[in-house]
């Protein structure tokens, strides 16, 4: 299987090098695109020198900081016309551990949408605070109960889809721009007759620089699923 691991990037110039090497060593043999909205910290500079030297590694460079959702659908439809066979979704600051890029693609064996879970099995977060952890609970809670999605983590940004997957998502008709993007990717590929299934995943918080999650978006997040729920997409 064709793999292409995709990450959004801005300002993670102190994760990519190190981040890169790992993902590229990975017994998935998965290539590697980095998604840059023309970070300031030197991330996109930092992403060209790597991807001169290492053939499995690209880059598209963005305008300006675009959201991302926008960004996810950007690379997807790369993968689409590329010809890639599965695409995994990945945060760029290390809570997302490239040693389970294996069980992710390994489960595309039995489902086209894989969900690398925290809550799985009972809570697996590491380094959060109490407030963090409770806000992320209600999040999926609410997006559960309002959109219908069966899963634990209906909010995960590490997650495997087949190209059946993508194709079935309607890329065109997604409008969340933002971490709400996450929900409305799964609510259009599970109602599209796609079978998601989740495995289990212990997520650490960012080991360098700050979140990007603003109070706007977490506003967007409460609105996302109702929108979905009445058609509104």
């Amino acid at each position: 299987m064709k793999v292409l691991v995709v990450t959004p990037t801005y300002d993670e110039r102190d994760n990519l090098e190190p981040l890169a090497e790992a993902v590229l060593a990975s017994p998935v043999r998965a290539d590697f695109l980095v998604v840059d909205d023309a970070s300031p910290d030197g991330t996109g500079e930092l992403a060209d020198r790597i991807a001169a030297r290492e053939p499995r590694f690209r880059v598209i460079h963005r305008a300006g900081k675009l959201g991302l959702g926008t960004a996810y659908v950007e690379a997807f439809r790369f993968a689409l016309d590329h010809g890639w066979d599965a695409v995994v979704t990945m945060d760029g600051d290390w809570s997302h551990d490239p040693a389970y890029l294996p069980a992710l693609v390994e489960a595309t064996s039995r489902a086209d949408l894989v969900i690398g879970s925290r809550y799985m099995n009972g809570i697996s977060v590491v380094n959060w605070d109490l407030k963090r952890l409770i806000l992320s609970q209600f999040a999926n809670e609410y997006a559960r109960k309002i959109t219908g999605l069966a899963f634990h983590d209906c909010t995960s940004g590490f997650q495997c889809l087949t190209r059946r997957a993508l194709e079935a998502a309607r890329l065109d008709r997604i409008h969340s721009s933002g971490y709400s993007f996450l929900i409305e990717l799964k609510y259009r590929v599970v109602h599209a007759g796609i079978v998601g299934v989740e495995v289990p995943i212990v997520f650490t918080d960012r080991r360098l620089g700050s979140s990007k999650i603003s109070k706007t978006e977490v506003l967007r997040s409460m609105v996302t699923p109702w929108r979905l729920r009445f058609g509104r997409a």
